[in-house]
């Protein structure tokens, strides 16, 4: 949802601040509202609904739906969880690997990008080659 919200002037800190109040303000007007919504929407489409709102250049998000997932690490891999929390990045092993998981969403479409330009080489050398 986007909230409306009139042109606000000062600092960077006062405009953010004036947003997120706005922001407040309207999932508090609202919440009636959305909850009928979600219950509706949750019931036709057998899924969670999660809420979030834009005011500005502010975007604040209401409800976070979490997913336990299990998986195997070798030690390596646990080695940099556990180095990601004695450092103070994250509070734990869970938030470690959430952390590590946005960083390769954040690099995802420049290294996907190469892996796909590198596949692609391949290909081209595949059929350059004898047919088998």
């Amino acid at each position: 949802m986007t909230v409306e919200s009139p042109t606000v002037e000062g600092s960077e800190a006062d405009v953010a601040a004036a947003e997120a109040g706005r922001i407040t303000r309207w999932r508090e007007d609202t919440r009636d509202e959305r909850v009928a919504i979600a219950r509706e929407a949750e019931h036709r489409y057998g899924r969670k609904v999660a809420w979030g709102a834009t005011a500005g250049s502010s975007t604040q998000l209401f409800t976070h739906l979490s997913v336990p997932v299990m998986t195997r690490l070798r030690q390596p891999e646990r080695q940099v969880l556990d180095t990601l929390v004695s450092s103070g990045v994250a509070r734990s092993r869970a938030e470690a690997l959430a952390w590590c998981v946005k960083l390769v969403g954040e690099h995802a479409d420049s290294w996907l990008g190469e892996l796909r330009e590198a596949m692609e080489a391949v290909q081209k050398v595949r059929e350059q080659g004898p047919t088998l």
